[in-house]
């Protein structure tokens, strides 16, 4: 099996840019690295992310909401990670079942045992050897995506939505360090990547490939 490496985070964190750093990282030295998106990817994944994150005159129940996420969830696994892992491969990924637990479950109220549940179910019990948390204050987060927020359902949220959901994020965080490495999003772009970079080291394969 491979490596799986997930990136978390609020809106505005730089887990996209940082997610694109360690690929371009880890393909420079030699290691067959894919990275993925949620929700997206795959051809169901991009349906269904037009559905749930664009700005679309129609209401979503937060049940429905999560259901969407998982079923975008399972295709992704079932189609390009778990296949790509059993290659040997390491698969990035920007966001994976705890953002719905964060987003869904802290942030929208659905009952969290339930989105863990699902998520096993829709993931086959494939968890992330180690899940990356760019951290910053919501409103510092917000303020960086600006303008860009205004057609994403979740960025026009009010602000009482984004602290709840970073305030899951830090919960599981906390909860579970040895998989989870916390960075100060507040830092430079090359800080943080070195921060996460001497972590992954630590994971990464002795005789490489």
């Amino acid at each position: 099996m491979g490596l799986f490496i997930t990136f978390e985070g609020i809106e505005g964190c730089g887990k996209s840019t940082q997610s694109k750093a360690l690929k371009r990282r880890l393909s420079r030295r030699g290691f067959p690295v894919l990275l993925v998106k949620e929700p997206g990817t795959t051809a169901v994944g991009r349906v269904i992310r037009r559905l749930l994150k664009h700005k679309l005159e129609v209401e979503i129940d937060p049940i429905t909401e999560f259901l969407l996420f998982e079923v975008a969830r399972a295709q992704l696994v079932a189609e390009i990670v778990r296949p790509a892992l059993k290659k040997g491969r390491i698969v990035i990924s920007d966001r994976y079942g705890e953002s719905t637990l964060a987003y869904q479950g802290y942030g929208r109220g659905v009952d969290v045992a339930t989105i863990r549940n699902i998520n096993e179910v829709a993931t086959g019990g494939l968890k992330p050897d180690l899940i990356i948390l760019p951290d910053l204050e919501v409103e510092e987060g917000l303020l960086r995506k600006g303008a860009a927020s205004a057609n994403d359902r979740f960025e026009r949220e009010k602000l009482s939505f984004h602290l709840r959901v970073r305030e899951g994020y830090l919960k599981m965080a906390h909860a579970d360090p040895e998989r989870w490495l916390i960075v100060d999003a507040t830092l430079s772009r090359r800080e943080i990547s070195e921060t996460i970079w001497k972590r992954i080291q630590r994971i990464l394969p002795e005789s490489g490939y």
